[in-house]
């Protein structure tokens, strides 16, 4: 069930399932919508091995499993074999539409979008949102037969985009860290004064970032300074603490992203496009730790934030305890540089992509 009272009003379905990075953006969509009709009703396109089945009942939307496409991220021998994978699951995608009613589809890219965009087809309007800097190749083919492409950034490689930002979470873009610190810090068990470092490397947590990080914990506590770090629920870290040193706190998973970036002075991240608009609306310094697979998309997530100084970019390769000690330790203790790079980094954040993008598909319905 939608968790939303007896709904009578179009039925909006979202195609944005594997990652946080497509789902997310999607369910910060499905709540604009609901926010500006009630009477709608938001159904979540998802795959049994997908993080949508933890995310997407626990936020009160519908859930609809569709086979998976996994699709290549260049145009190889791949490409050949994706007809046989698609026809069954466009097949099983359309009898999902039919049921549910769909009015329009919007897609977020990833492998549940692809059986979307076809299925829907001729059929009911498509709303295609890319998040990254570059398109990957299921939204290269939404956006060939969309009523409407929007994307976060320019230049992402869909023509005659409509550059809105990412939608993101009202407890994110309303976020007043100042207000909430001290309240994060105690939900944590962090320092109440020292300053905070906040480590992650997406939903599914960085080895290589946790191999650099954690052997600097005894440098952090020297210089005073605390650490929130999730390392993911598959991976395990050893930290040794220091007594009398500010905490380095360890957990799996951030169910409580507010509460994490209100109790952060800085973060050390991936730079994912989810996250890159996150750190930036909620205006936190940013140490960028791109993703070195793929199509080199994070290092161009990050690039604007960069470039108006609020985040430094380090390569995954060169990321190493000793880098951590002798570049993210110093910036922690840096109040002043802190305060400049959370300037330039809230300079460059959208935090109205959300009901942007829900008007636009709300007005598609109605053509």
């Amino acid at each position: 069930m939608t968790g939303h009272p007896a709904p009578s009003g179009p039925c909006v379905v979202v195609a944005g399932g594997g990652t946080a990075g497509h789902i997310e953006p999607a369910l910060a969509l499905a709540d604009a919508v609901m926010r500006l009709r009630p009477d709608a009703r938001v159904v979540a396109l998802g795959t049994e091995r997908g993080l949508e089945n933890k995310i997407v009942p626990a936020r009160g939307y519908q859930l609809e499993l569709i086979p998976p496409v996994p699709m290549p991220r260049k145009p190889t021998l791949d490409l050949l074999k994706l007809p046989l994978n698609v026809r069954g699951a466009v097949k099983q995608t359309r009898e999902v539409l039919e049921r549910v009613g769909a009015d329009v589809v919007v897609g977020f890219g990833g492998y549940v979008a692809l059986p979307a965009y076809l299925a829907a087809r001729g059929r009911i309007p498509i709303v295609v949102h890319e998040a990254n800097a570059k398109a990957g190749l299921a939204n290269k083919v939404g956006a060939k037969f969309a009523a409407h492409v929007a994307a976060a950034v320019p230049d992402s490689g869909l023509q005659d985009a409509q550059i809105i930002g990412i939608p993101l979470r009202q407890s994110i873009t309303t976020l007043n860290r100042a207000a909430l610190r001290d309240e994060a810090r105690r939900f944590f068990g962090l320092d109440p004064h020292a300053p905070v470092l906040l480590v992650f490397g997406g939903s599914q947590g960085a080895r290589s970032i946790n191999e650099a990080v954690a052997p600097a914990a005894a440098e952090f506590a020297r210089a005073g300074v605390g650490v929130l770090h999730a390392f993911g629920p598959k991976n395990t870290v050893a930290v040794q603490q220091v007594p009398g040193a500010p905490a380095y706190v360890t957990v799996p998973y951030l169910e409580r992203m507010d509460l994490a970036y209100a109790a952060a002075d800085a973060v050390l991240c991936r730079s994912g496009a989810m996250t890159v608009a996150e750190v930036s609306a909620v205006g936190l310094p940013a140490v960028f730790v791109p993703l070195p697979h793929g199509n080199g998309e994070q290092a161009l997530n990050a690039g604007p934030v960069v470039s108006a100084g609020g985040g430094v970019l380090v390569p995954d390769e060169e990321l190493t305890p000793q880098k951590v000690a002798s570049l993210v330790v110093p910036l922690m203790a840096d109040r002043n540089r802190l305060a400049q790079m959370s300037a330039a980094t809230l300079g460059t954040g959208r935090r109205e992509a959300d009901e942007i993008l829900a008007r636009t598909v709300l007005d598609v319905i109605r053509k």
